[in-house]
Formats: C-alpha cells, sequence, structure tokens
C-alpha cells in the first residue's frame, strides 16, 4: 500500500493512491511532502526509484539490523532513521519497526502494518491547518503522536492494575483467582517493558535529529519538548514497574498463604493421628496387658475408646489454640 501526502495550503492532506493509480505516470504528477510504504511490493518501490531516485532495500525494516545502521546519513544526502513504534493490541502487543528516509525535502516511511500513530497523525493533519509545513514536521509530529500513545496506554496500564489491585487486595483469594491476577499482571508488565522500549527509541530518533542540526530553531524547541515528555514517561514506567512488583508479590503470597492453610491441616492431622497410632502398636503387640483382663470383654470397646479420646484432645486443643482456622 502507497500513502502519498501532499500540502496544500500549510494543510497536509492524503489519498490512497494505491486504490487510484495504475502506472507510476499517475505517480509522477504529484509533489509530496511524505510518502508512506506500508509492506510496499516491489513495483511499488520500482516506482518510488524511478520517481524520487531513491533506492529502497530490501532488509529495510529488518530487525536484525545492526544499531549503528539504525541513524546514519549517506554522502549523497540521504537521512536514515529506523524506529520502533508501538501497537497496544489487547490480543498482542507489539512493537514494530518502521524505516524512515528524508531525502530531497521528502519523509518516505517503510513499514509492514498499519500503525494507530499514523492514523492519529493524518487525522490531526486535517483537522488543524498549518500543522505542518515540511518533511522533518512530519516526522517529529510522527514521534510527538508516539509519546502521546505511549502516555495512553502507559494510563490504561495504570487503569488495569487498580483493577487488579482491587481483586488481589480483597479478603479472600482463592488459588483460581490468584493465578488469574498474575496472567493479568504479566501481560501489563509485558506492555510496560514494551513502552519503555518504545519511548526510549524516540528519544535516541529525536536526539540524532537535534544533533545532525537538520531542524530550525522552531523544530529544535518542539524536540526538546518531545524529549521533556519521554523523561515524565520515563519516570512513570518505573512507577508502574513497582506497583506491578507489588501486586505481583502479594499475589504470590496470597498463594503462600492458601498453601500453608493447607499443610497446617495435614500437619494437624498427621499430630493427631500420632497417639491412636501409638496406642494401636502398643496394644497390638503379642504381649500380657493385665487390664485388658480386668475389663474383661469390654477391653476391644476401651481401646476403641481410648484411641478416639486420643484424637479428639488433640483437635479440641487445637481449636481452642485457633490453629485450626
Amino acid at each position: 500500500m502507497l500513502n502519498v501526502f501532499t500540502l496544500d495550503n500549510g494543510r497536509l492532506k492524503g489519498g490512497l493512491f494505491q486504490e487510484e493509480i495504475e502506472s507510476p505516470e499517475a505517480l509522477a504528477q504529484s509533489q509530496p511532502v511524505w510518502v508512506d510504504l506500508e509492506n510496499p511490493s516491489a513495483e511499488e518501490k520500482g516506482w518510488i526509484r524511478d520517481r524520487f531516485g531513491l533506492t529502497i532495500p530490501e532488509n529495510i525494516v529488518d530487525d536484525d539490523l545492526e544499531e549503528s545502521a539504525r541513524f546514519y546519513e549517506e554522502d549523497n544526502g540521504e537521512l536514515h532513521i529506523r524506529s520502533d513504534f508501538l501497537i497496544d493490541d489487547d490480543e498482542a502487543p507489539r512493537n514494530v519497526r518502521v524505516a524512515f528516509i528524508l531525502f530531497n525535502k521528502v519523509l518516505f516511511s517503510v513499514h509492514n502494518e498499519d500503525l494507530p500513530v499514523f492514523r492519529l497523525l493524518r487525522l490531526r493533519a486535517r483537522r488543524i491547518p498549518a500543522l505542518i509545513e515540511d518533511a522533518k514536521d512530519v516526522l517529529l509530529k510522527l514521534y510527538d503522536a508516539d509519546a502521546e500513545y505511549s502516555a495512553d496506554a502507559l494510563e490504561s496500564i495504570y487503569d488495569s492494575l487498580e483493577k487488579i489491585s482491587a481483586s488481589v487486595l480483597k479478603k479472600d483469594v482463592n488459588d483460581t483467582e490468584a493465578g488469574e491476577v498474575l496472567a493479568a499482571i504479566a501481560r501489563e508488565e509485558d506492555l510496560n517493558g514494551r513502552i519503555r522500549r518504545n519511548v526510549m527509541d524516540t528519544r535516541r530518533a529525536v536526539s540524532f535529529m537535534m544533533r545532525s542540526r537538520m531542524l530550525n530553531a522552531e523544530q529544535f524547541e518542539e524536540s526538546r519538548q518531545i524529549l521533556r515528555d519521554i523523561d515524565s514517561l520515563d519516570s512513570h514506567t518505573a512507577f508502574l514497574f513497582d506497583k506491578i512488583n507489588f501486586l505481583m508479590d502479594a499475589t504470590v503470597g496470597f498463594i503462600n498463604i492458601n498453601q500453608n492453610k493447607i499443610i497446617k491441616i495435614f500437619s494437624v492431622a498427621s499430630v493427631a493421628l500420632l497417639p491412636p497410632t501409638l496406642i494401636a502398636s502398643v496394644y497390638g503387640m503379642n504381649m500380657h496387658f493385665p487390664e485388658l483382663e480386668w475389663l474383661g470383654k469390654g477391653g476391644y470397646p476401651y481401646v476403641l475408646g481410648l484411641m478416639v479420646a486420643s484424637v479428639a484432645a488433640p483437635f479440641l486443643y487445637f481449636r481452642r489454640k485457633g490453629w485450626l482456622r
């Protein structure tokens, strides 16, 4: 999919050229400021090469690229930036690699999935006049929207942890509920980690743009504001990690308490059964017991009653001490 965006009186407007263009001649008539390629085909890459003189490598969005290849400038003026953008999906949150190339005052972006941040920028650009002035503005606004999207995702994590906290800190938590809570906590921890990685990557990209001296004074100040926003997100992710660790420890603690209750019951039962076991072992010996002769035929009920009493006495004692609760 190939989307081309052009400036019209300071407003960024976009059209889905893949549906409207069937030949490279139609692309040649546009004067874009931003060309967005989502999972582009070899033919679409050929259109870009013929129209703009830019060759897009096959592995441009591979995740196994070296860190040194993520931010660099070619001799012909091509500025390459590779960044990760967050997709806060309820089923599978993930980071998606996006490759940016700034060449001849046109921003080219290549990615394999549609991104919420890109949709957010397109929506804003249609609603706010003069939001975008050039290709560098597009890139900065994408990073700004990415920071805001990450902040919204952090708020959703906090809301989820509040619900988890309410279920964990109630009076009784059984093992089934505790297992569900641990799974929910693990999901939020994974998302929080992805957000932290995402904002760290955004910080590196914005810092690279500032060091490259490609920004004017207004854009440089906007970059500094983005970095300040990212710093606040960093501290918030650290707070959420602490909260996640607390809830994890509390949940594991409740599981241990439930297990200790079970172990306590077995311990009490084993201790209570020791006296009748001793009585049975004594009277089971092949020896002469005078008291049984005194009791006559009541010897057998006597031994059984003694065994029952030896079981009841420890249970009554443990109950009075409160050890059976």
